[in-house]
């Protein structure tokens, strides 16, 4: 085995995502939602994480399907050699309805023109297409409202070709602690379900409701942000211990010295109050890690956290290391996640501390991670694969199995 990330990639950025981590919220998540089945949301890129290793991880510790949000997503998964169901929650143009069939996917249709395309492709193969069908019940997106739904539901069902697996909603503000309006949302889904008695999925919950409302789980709960190991909102998950899977390296590329009134970056935004060291860190804002947290935010560095000093450029940023003895080139600095000695003071970057930094949500911290960051898998201590923008294979005897 060999765990040193620079066997792996040609960058000196790089996520590492725990697929151990991954499997242990899934089997929480699934056994807080059971007798539901747990579909795992892997759009996104499953959140920056990585959608086909991650997909993996999930269906291996019990999630009985996944989503996505497009039919370019359910392909990925499809070449990845994943073969579970895949609910695609987006918008689905007529057009792609062959593409639907021959990659066996289950789309959200809200139009009579895509119910059709559906109808007529399906009925050409011989094959009953399932789909699901969104009711509007207070986000105003994609769905119905009830009685147009009803109606819509009852002409599709009497296409040829297409059968109506599942009715769902989609919650506003589960995490935002509206309790009234969420239940206001699942009793319009009740209202739905007994007036379309013959649908025989039904399904509202996300990772908010899975957590706090779990009577509201029925027949599949939908969960995304808590499989990678985030609460959608602080405390939300009580007792259930969540692990973060992600973590978000670079190397040191240079430390220089900085004289007293020396400024860093682009405009000139920090400047030194006495003579300082700075480090050079390959990340920036190109492989997700935001300019917003410019003069913000800290990175970890021999263990010890080290401020952002400037502006975060493209490609780069800087930290100020004065307070940290020996830091050099090649020393790894932490933006997200753990570091090896770190103090319990300032021992972990999460997604969260970063979102608040930037006027943000976790969701958009940990999506935004470019596909120009290799991703290393680790189950436990061992990276079993990788993805990179080379599609480089690490030597054989490195990779001991496959995800």
């Amino acid at each position: 085995m060999n765990a040193d990330p620079d066997r792996w990639h040609g960058r000196p950025c790089w996520a590492e995502i725990g697929l151990d981590a991954i499997a242990h919220n899934v089997r929480l998540l699934a056994a807080r939602a059971a007798p539901a089945r747990l579909y795992a949301i892997v759009k996104a890129n499953a959140y920056g994480h990585g959608a086909v290793p991650v997909a993996g991880a999930a269906l291996e510790a019990g999630a009985a399907g996944l989503g996505v949000v497009c039919v370019d997503e359910g392909e990925e998964l499809r070449l990845g050699g994943i073969d579970a169901p895949v609910l695609v929650l987006g918008y689905t143009e007529p057009s792609e309805a062959e593409h639907i069939i021959e990659l066996r996917l289950t789309p959200v249709v809200g139009s009579m023109q895509v119910a059709l395309a559906l109808s007529g492709s399906a009925s050409a193969r011989g094959v009953i297409q399932r789909i699901h069908i969104e009711l509007e019940s207070g986000l105003n997106r994609h769905g119905l409202p009830i009685d147009e739904l009803v109606a819509f539901a009852e002409r599709v069902r009497a296409l040829p070709g297409i059968g109506i697996e599942g009715l769902f909603t989609h919650f506003a503000a589960a995490e935002e602690g509206d309790a009234a309006f969420t239940r206001s949302q699942f009793d319009a889904l009740m209202e739905a379900s007994a007036r379309l008695p013959w649908i025989p999925v039904r399904h509202c919950s996300a990772s908010a409701s899975v957590l706090n409302a779990p009577g509201m789980a029925l027949d599949i709960v939908r969960a995304g942000l808590a499989i990678y190991g985030l609460e959608p909102a602080p405390g939300i998950a009580g007792d259930l211990e969540l692990r973060p899977a992600l973590s978000l390296k670079a190397r040191v590329a240079r430390v220089i010295d900085v004289e007293p009134g020396g400024t860093v970056g682009y405009g000139r935004t920090w400047t030194a109050a006495r003579q300082s060291k700075i480090a050079l860190i390959m990340c920036g804002y190109a492989d997700g890690y935001r300019r917003a947290l410019s003069n913000k935010a800290s990175v970890l560095i021999r263990g010890r956290r080290a401020p952002i000093a400037g502006r975060v450029a493209m490609d780069m940023c800087m930290a100020d290391v004065t307070g940290i003895p020996g830091v050099s080139e090649g020393d790894e600095a932490v933006l997200i996640g753990e570091q090896d000695g770190a103090r319990q003071d300032g021992g972990r970057i999460d997604a969260d501390e970063l979102a608040e930094l930037a006027d943000t949500i976790s969701w958009e911290i940990l999506a935004g991670i470019s596909a120009r960051v290799p991703r290393l898998y680790r189950r436990g201590s061992e990276i079993v694969a990788t993805t990179d923008l080379s599609h480089r294979q690490p030597e054989p005897e490195a990779a001991t199995r496959a995800v």
